[in-house]
This record gives C-alpha cells, structure tokens and sequence, in this order.
C-alpha cells in the first residue's frame, strides 16, 4: 500500500480523500447540470419572432435607403452636366467652336490633346456614363444640348435632366427625356451638386 501522507496517519489520509471525492462530484454533477441548460438553445417560436422583427426593420428601411440612394444619383447626374459644361466652355475658349460629342471632351486616343480630345474630362464621363446615368452630348445650331437619363428609372434615378449652351439645368420626373420646356432645377439641387 501507498505511504499515508500527514505523518503516517491513515484516518486522517481516507477523510482527505474522501472529502475531494465529495467536493469534485458535486462539482461535476453541477456542470452537468449547467450544461444541460446551457445546450436548450432557442425554442422555435422565439426564433421565428426574432425572424420577423428583422423583416419588419429591413421592409421599413429598404425604401429610405433606395430614395436616399437614387438622391445621391440624381446629385451627381447634375454635377456630371455642370462639369460638362464647364468642359464646353473651355473647349469653346481653346478651339472656337462647341465640341460636337463627349469623345472630344475627353482624353485624347492617342498622342497629345486636342480638337478630337481635349482631355478635358475624364474616361468613364466621356464614354457618356456616370453612376447610375447615361449622358449624350449634341451639336446644335446655337450650341449644344446635354442629356441625362437614368439607367434604371426608378431605381438608379427618378428624374431626366436637359441643358443647353445656356447652361441651365432642366429635369422631368418621368421616364422620357427632359427637354427645354421642362421647369429648371431648384436653387438646392444646385446646392447639393455644387457641395460634391
């Protein structure tokens, strides 16, 4: 038999041990029971009532986020036109004449810059695309005319936008283009492109 520890006593051994196996399965039996608990998880009906509170948030914030979103298109559709015609303005200045297309506005194909691309915007405007709009550039008689017109009406833009060589922006909340009877945009739509 092992050494009794505590001076030999072997009464005094058999309590000790006695007394840890007592302390550990009280121990265990409580971790059991902790672990029990523990492993009952969600019942069905808390998991479906957390389920639809999360639909309920995102049905209320979906339409906030997808105006605020088609606001910040149309914001940068009317700084797209103001930098347009800034670019005309300048190209007038340089070559005496309005540029004919977006191309000629933009980067060169190749070599330096001028009549047929006066780097004067920068790719992705000249290719006639911006965001969530599409524009066009045409010559007229007096000057030119910019269009503006959302990718996806309704989701990308909920309005069209007309300028001119008079430099005044134009929109209509419809899907057909706007055009030069349709009302200016108002002194804070301005506001907003300008601020970007």
């Amino acid at each position: 038999p092992p050494a009794a520890p505590f001076g030999g006593d072997p009464g005094r051994t058999a309590r000790l041990r006695r007394g840890i196996r007592q302390i550990l399965g009280e121990g265990k039996s409580m971790f059991i029971r902790l672990l029990r608990n523990s492993r009952r998880g969600f019942s069905l009906t808390e998991l479906l009532i957390v389920i639809a509170i999360i639909l309920i948030i995102v049905a209320a914030a979906l339409p906030r986020l997808t105006r605020a979103r088609m606001f910040a298109e149309e914001t940068a559709a009317i700084r797209a036109v103001s930098v347009i015609h800034t670019a005309q303005t300048q190209y007038y200045s340089q070559f005496n004449r309005y540029a004919t297309s977006l191309a000629e506005l933009g980067p060169p194909a190749s070599g330096s810059a001028g009549a047929a691309g006066a780097d004067l915007l920068d790719r992705e405007l000249s290719t006639g695309s911006r965001g969530g709009y599409n524009f066009t550039l045409t010559a007229t008689p007096q000057g030119y005319t910019i269009s503006g017109i959302p990718k996806t009406f309704g989701t990308s833009g909920s309005r069209t936008f007309y300028s001119d060589q008079t430099q005044i922006i134009r929109h209509r909340f419809t899907p057909e283009p706007a055009s030069a009877n349709d009302p200016e945009i108002t002194a804070s739509d301005k506001k907003e492109a300008t601020a970007k």
